[in-house]
């Protein structure tokens, strides 16, 4: 039986060309794209920033502006969409202007717009998927059509639970907090719903049309499985998180933009050119693009820049939140007015030019009769409409140079010329005062700290920058003044609270460093210096176990995978240190005799032989205590031949003096214990760093005594019994 999809005419499959189409309309360029963001883009973040920057004006701002156009074009699809148009606009409208005063609104608008981004990205490539099967010939019954969609919808989900897979590492971005174990499988389980939906709807699909004529759709399948499952599945594989931003910035952004005008000036030329008797006009496509990038900036740059110049605003604050409202109205708009089942969008994008002439109807060339001169041809509409383009690219223009300009956080020129060009941008403040504290310019580093805390005072970022200038001038009055000061507008920032602790130490406060930090941790678990500076306190109070608790605490969350910057391996080994001494002082024998195994297996595996051995002779001492003498003999042995290789002579002094005493207090042989006690005199004549304590000199007199006349030969020639210590067993 001959398949519907071979009886169409030729050439009937594509939009403009199969290069074309393949390449932009169904992505066929994603891996190579997406190689490249994913191993270029780390290299210079800087410079692919800029090219994402300025392919913005020409693909992702214009994109938008086509869904504006579409809706607010013609007369009959603004009255059609009015409740989008205009009651939905409006809403977005009094949203941004509420948003730019409770700026705490910011991450919770951030949040929908980046996680409602790859739900739209999904919702247009299905769409286009079942365009090109249905210009294939394919008329998909409803079992079909829903494992299809089932297909990308999955696909999605498995994204989503990617992005909210436990906490949040970015500010901006709201988790939900899914647990990592709980989220991992129903990854594996919507992996597995994908395969099984992609291979049920797919082969349905083409025992209508053939694998040949879905060619198309099955590109625009695999840029899916590209652009969400496969980054999804290594993660879940290699257990790392994905970047919510990578799916509302950079290639994925550039390439559904172009993907998206790519089918909508396909529209808008069939429209033009069905309508033309109508309206009298041709299709002129560089006019068309020539509105949608003059419209796509108008959109995003203006606002931004008036609210910063005119009321000053953070730019940064502001183009976040004109471009994450910008995004969630385009995702509200084109879900409205993108639908195949529309019969006059199926007329124009199926090729059904039989019903092509019945649904041009009404193709005006305005909003409303009110703008209808704006829109028109007369001499002082054109120009207005001129001057209100030119002067539209100028100001885009102004914009990327700024933007490249303050990205140079190296160059203090272009941080200043970028600064004259907008002061009131808390990130560009902030590379400014670095750059300037790198070329000693404390004053101005200074004053760029504080503009950029009064031009973005709910941000955190300017007022740690500010305070860490402080104390670095040591002048810790104002940081003081500076803590208490934000703490009155951000009463639960956690690191105000950890810092005015520190400063409250500073001044001899601990009782109230003490509950600033412990706010801070009630606050926020993830604060792990806080536990550290409690434990010192706490510590230097005689409060030994309290202090082993907060020691552990710190090291646990320090060892969990996901946790950021782990500290250097030495470090780690003395706060385990630290914590098997409290642990000792508070009769924790026990779990400090762990502490002290894990130090010394931390400090081998990272080859530390200096922290290894205090690791090992506090073992020793400790198994001594606990009457394990075989035990303690091996590690006191161990210690001194690390000394020896070390060549510490500090540390190996004061071992020689411990193993002396084990041997002593233990029931070894006197002169075993009383060549020990001699070896550590030697050495430590040769260093000044450690003196021994007293206590070894009236450990070698009583010696002396009781070996009486061999106490002589032992000291004529210890070297033979130095060598009988370190291979001693019982």
């Amino acid at each position: 039986m001959e398949k519907s999809g071979q009886s169409r005419q030729p050439g009937t499959l594509w939009i403009y060309n199969p290069w074309l189409d393949l390449i932009v309309g169904c992505g066929a360029w994603s891996l190579p794209l997406l190689v490249v963001s994913y191993l270029v883009l780390a290299s210079s973040v800087r410079n692919w920033s800029t090219l994402f920057y300025v392919l913005a004006i020409f693909f992702n701002y214009p994109h938008y502006m086509a869904t504006i156009y579409r809706a607010y074009h013609r007369a009959e699809d603004f009255e059609k969409y009015r409740i989008f148009t205009v009651h939905t606009t409006a809403l977005v409208l009094i949203t941004l202007v509420v948003s730019h005063f409770w700026v705490w609104l910011l991450p919770w608008i951030f949040t929908i717009y980046v996680t409602w981004s790859p739900w739209h990205y999904s919702g247009q490539n299905y769409g286009l998927f079942m365009m090109f099967a249905r210009r294939a010939g394919a008329t998909p019954d409803k079992r079909t059509r829903g494992a299809l969609y089932g297909a990308f919808i999955v696909s999605y989900l498995v994204l989503f639970l990617g992005f909210h897979t436990g906490p949040s590492t970015d500010p901006l971005f709201v988790s939900i907090g899914i647990p990592a174990i709980v989220s991992r499988w129903e990854q594996i389980i919507l992996l597995a719903a994908f395969a099984v939906l992609s291979v049920f709807g797919l082969s349905r699909l083409s025992r209508e049309t053939g694998w040949r004529a879905l060619f198309p759709s099955l590109t625009l399948f695999s840029s899916q499985f590209l652009w969400f499952l496969l980054p999804a599945a290594i993660s879940v594989l290699k257990h790392f998180d994905i970047p919510q931003s990578r799916y509302s910035n950079g290639v994925l952004a550039v390439m559904h933009s172009a993907q998206y005008l790519w089918i909508t000036s396909y529209y808008a030329r069939r429209e033009a050119v069905s309508g033309a008797e109508k309206t009298q006009r041709s299709w002129k496509p560089l006019a068309y693009f020539a509105v949608l990038v003059a419209g796509g900036i108008a959109l995003f740059i203006p606002g931004p820049w008036l609210a910063s110049r005119v009321f000053h605003y953070d730019l940064t604050t502001s183009f976040l939140l004109f471009g994450s409202l910008v995004n969630i109205h385009h995702f509200i708009l084109d879900g409205a007015i993108w639908k195949l089942r529309d019969g006059r969008i199926a007329s124009l994008l199926l090729n059904s030019r039989e019903k092509v002439e019945k649904a041009i109807t009404n193709a005006g060339g305005s909003v409303v009769s009110r703008m209808r001169w704006l829109a028109g041809d007369t001499p002082g509409a054109r120009r207005l409409q001129v001057s209100a383009a030119v002067l539209l690219l100028v100001w885009g223009t102004v914009d990327q140079v700024h933007h490249y300009l303050s990205f140079r956080s190296d160059d203090m020129t272009s941080l200043r010329r970028a600064a004259a060009l907008d002061a009131f941008d808390s990130q560009l403040q902030m590379r400014l005062a670095r750059k300037e504290m790198e070329n000693g310019n404390s004053y101005d580093a200074e004053s760029a700290w504080r503009r950029a805390m009064q031009t973005s005072p709910s941000d955190p970022g300017p007022k740690q920058g500010l305070l860490k200038f402080l104390l670095e001038q040591k002048r810790f009055d104002e940081a003081l003044s500076l803590t208490e000061t934000s703490l009155k507008s951000s009463p639960t920032d956690p690191n105000l609270l950890v810092n005015h602790g520190i400063l409250s130490l500073q001044f001899d406060h601990p009782d109230q460093a003490l509950e600033d930090w412990k706010q801070a941790l009630a606050i926020d678990p993830n604060q792990n210096l806080a536990h550290l500076y409690l434990a010192h306190e706490l510590d230097r109070e005689g409060k030994a176990l309290e202090a082993a608790a907060q020691y552990r605490a710190f090291l646990e969350q320090i060892s969990r995978p996901n946790a950021q910057k782990k500290p250097a391996p030495e470090f780690v080994i003395g706060i385990v240190l630290r914590m098997a001494d409290c642990q000792m002082r508070s009769s924790q024998g026990d779990l400090a005799l762990k502490s002290y195994q894990m130090a010394e297996k931390l400090a081998a595996q990272t080859r530390l032989p200096k922290l290894e051995s205090v690791a090992a002779v506090n073992e020793a001492e400790l198994q001594a205590r606990a009457g394990k003498l075989d035990e303690a003999l091996e590690l006191y042995q161990k210690t001194l031949q690390l000394d020896a290789s070390n060549g510490d002579d500090s540390a190996s002094a004061m071992d020689w003096f411990a193993y002396g005493r084990f041997l002593d207090e233990s029931g070894f042989p006197e002169k075993l214990a009383y060549a020990c006690l001699l070896k550590a005199q030697a050495v430590a004549k040769t260093t000044s760093k450690s003196p021994l304590p007293e206590s070894v000199i009236g450990t070698t007199s009583r010696l002396e005594k009781h070996l009486g006349p061999a106490a002589v030969s032992v000291r004529r020639n210890p070297e033979p019994l130095w060598q009988e210590a370190i291979q001693l067993r019982r």
